[in-house]
């Protein structure tokens, strides 16, 4: 460690550890008389008042203005003797001493390896433990500092860093920085009549790159590969759409209408395929598995429907006692979640039209609900305004696993599938986006720029950006995932350019 300092005592001590020298020079006083003698000393002081005297085995200077001894032997530096120096005053004694937090001695070791050679750390001094080490070899406290004896162990301990052939060059490895998330969206869309409603899910992107919107009483088609926009169908001035589902092969979008309907269009070909009853009021969670489409209505019911039958439903799931405003199915296709403004999260299996699960602790209507797609059986859900919480549980058990208080209403929940981390979008009172690093639970990102409650997400298919859409009648993309293969920081610049246009 070099230090420096600045004084107006013209006189300084150098240390010099490997030698063990004091050497005291005094640039100031260089007259005739001092340069004759051979020893600097201050102003008022000749060579005679200068003695040097023992003591407990240990040499000291004393100033002696009044008795000079005549024979007393001055010089300009002395070595003083090791064995008996109190080393252990200052942490010089060659005990050995315990790791410190971060590798510092697996560090030093590999340092005077590397300037005294691979022999110098089999080095053992002659005499056992407290001998004192031979001249040949440099001291063993060199490039050490004094550690701290209260300090936990660390991980980093010499036996797993040290192996036959040397240090393991990946655990020396400094930690990777933070993924920085861009803190603006890279494109606006406008997105007028799109309603300012908790209970509807009115945003959905298909897996083949095209994002579907409805806006009032239309169902709106925008290709993200080229941003051209195709008006899939009107309802008409007596009904509204409610609701919007892309199958998972992309192809054909699920649509559930105010009058409680579920229609299902061809997205390619701009035609609609079916329509379905069932509902007695609208039709405002939609949720696709591999085969089956389940419906939740204000009714406080589930139906699910099979294209393959010729019946509106196959099946009806009761358990809500208010409006199914959250629907999600698992990564499996064997569990179904759901969550309504009864403040309950339902989990439903294929076995069974009753519950499997019946999980109460949300204080708030429960629309946000996310399946873990690197974990079987590991579910997230999020409370609305009264609540605030994002709760994770295990299905198998039906166990809380841990609850984050977010501080405003939780509007949706999605995992990443690149990355084990989720995204939420937020209402009252921030309008905020989060991204969340699980398990720990540290935020990642949080990023701004609705005036309204973000009440609307999807995520791209390459699972890197996402669209969020809120009552301020715009839909923004984010770039907040890194891909699949690299896992490097996503860019501020994506696939589309800066700008704003409408969707319609």
């Amino acid at each position: 460690m070099i230090s420096s300092y600045s004084s107006s005592d013209p006189t300084t001590q150098i240390f010099r550890g490997t030698k063990n020298q004091i050497i005291q020079e005094n640039p100031a006083m260089d007259s005739p008389q001092t340069r004759k003698a051979g020893l600097n000393l201050p102003t008022g002081m000749s060579e005679t008042s200068l003695r040097l005297e023992s003591f407990s085995g240990s040499f000291r200077a004393i100033s002696n203005l009044s008795s000079p001894s005549k024979s007393s032997t001055c010089s300009d530096r002395f070595i003083p003797c090791r064995s008996s120096s109190r080393l252990h005053t200052f942490g010089l004694n060659d005990k050995a001493s315990p790791v410190k937090e971060g590798g510092n001695e697996a560090y030093a070791r590999l340092l005077k390896s590397e300037l005294f050679g691979s022999d110098f750390g089999s080095f053992s001094p002659a005499g056992g433990g407290g001998g004192v080490p031979s001249p040949l070899s440099p001291s063993k406290n060199m490039l050490r500092f004094k550690t701290d004896h209260s300090a936990p162990n660390s991980p980093y301990s010499p036996s797993i860093l040290r192996n036959d052939s040397g240090f393991s060059n990946e655990s020396l490895t400094p930690p990777k920085p933070p993924r920085k998330v861009p803190k603006t969206p890279h494109k606006v869309l406008d997105a007028p009549s799109l309603q300012d409603d908790f209970y509807l899910n009115l945003v959905d992107w298909s897996s083949q790159n095209v994002l579907a919107v409805g806006l009032g009483t239309c169902v709106y088609l925008w290709s993200a590969s080229n941003s051209k926009v195709t008006k899939l169908c009107d309802l008409g001035p007596n009904d509204g759409v409610c609701s919007v589902q892309w199958t998972k092969e992309g192809s054909y979008l699920s649509i559930g209408t105010n009058l409680g309907r579920v229609q299902v269009w061809d997205g390619t070909q701009c035609k609609r395929v079916r329509t379905m009853g069932g509902h007695q009021t609208r039709t405002g969670v939609l949720a696709w598995n591999s085969r089956i489409l389940a419906s939740g209505s204000r009714d406080r019911n589930i139906l699910q429907h099979d294209l393959r039958v010729s019946n509106d439903c196959i099946s009806k799931l009761v358990g809500h006692k208010s409006e199914v405003c959250g629907l999600k199915w698992s990564n499996d296709d064997r569990e179904l979640a759901s969550g309504g403004n009864d403040n309950q999260l339902l989990v439903w299996n294929q076995h069974s039209q009753q519950p499997a699960l019946r999980l109460t602790e949300h204080t708030a209507a429960v629309k946000a609900i996310a399946w873990s797609p690197h974990q079987s059986g590991l579910l997230v859900s999020g409370g609305g305004t009264a609540d605030r919480c994002i709760r994770f549980w295990n299905t198998t058990n039906g166990h809380q696993l841990n609850s984050i208080d977010t501080g405003s209403q939780v509007c949706n929940l999605a995992w990443s599938k690149n990355v084990n981390e989720i995204v939420s979008t937020h209402g009252y009172s921030q309008n905020q986006i989060m991204v969340w690093k699980y398990p720990s639970m540290g935020k990642v990102a949080t990023l701004t720029g609705h005036s309204m409650r973000v009440l609307y997400l999807a995520m791209s298919p390459d699972g890197q950006t996402i669209v969020t859409g809120a009552g301020d009648e715009t839909l923004r993309f984010w770039n907040v995932f890194p891909s699949v293969k690299t896992h490097t920081p996503v860019k501020d610049t994506g696939l589309w350019s800066l700008g704003r246009t409408q969707i319609r």
